[in-house]
């Protein structure tokens, strides 16, 4: 599996994601990873990023993980009438070589489900992406 260990710069909705860091590993790129700052006692947040496949082969991001946090899922959200609502994604995210992959508010995205403590505006916690193909990068 290729790991891309990098840093989620955790901001506030309307703190936006400007100043989160890029990441690089091998043919794929991590631009502006950031996670939601919640409140205390929340026990999920969202995490966004974009993720760009420079390769010629595709890449699938399978998995991740983060301390403090229990479970490291994809979910997209879907409309059903006028109520918005989460469902998981399966067998992870495909990344076409020369494309990108925009996980954002509102549509597909990371959840951290299990939150052991709240995470604060600016803060940068460490995290690790994993991928189908076998690299191992550390920040």
């Amino acid at each position: 599996m290729k790991r891309i260990a990098a840093f989620f710069a955790a901001l506030s909705l309307l703190a936006g994601a400007a100043s989160a860091e890029n990441f690089s590993a091998g043919f794929v790129d991590i631009n502006n990873p950031w996670i939601r700052a919640t409140p205390r006692g929340a026990g999920v947040a969202g995490a966004f990023m974009t993720i760009v496949n420079r390769g010629t082969e595709p890449e699938r991001l399978i998995g991740g993980s983060i301390a403090g946090v229990s479970r490291f899922e994809f979910h997209r959200m879907v409309m059903d009438g006028n109520v918005a609502k989460m469902r998981p994604v399966e067998g992870g995210l495909e990344i076409k070589p020369g494309q990108s992959v925009a996980l954002t508010p509102g549509s597909i995205h990371v959840m951290l489900i299990g939150l052991k403590q709240p995470f604060q505006q600016r803060q940068h916690v460490k995290g690790t992406l994993m991928f189908e193909k076998d690299v191992k990068v550390d920040d």
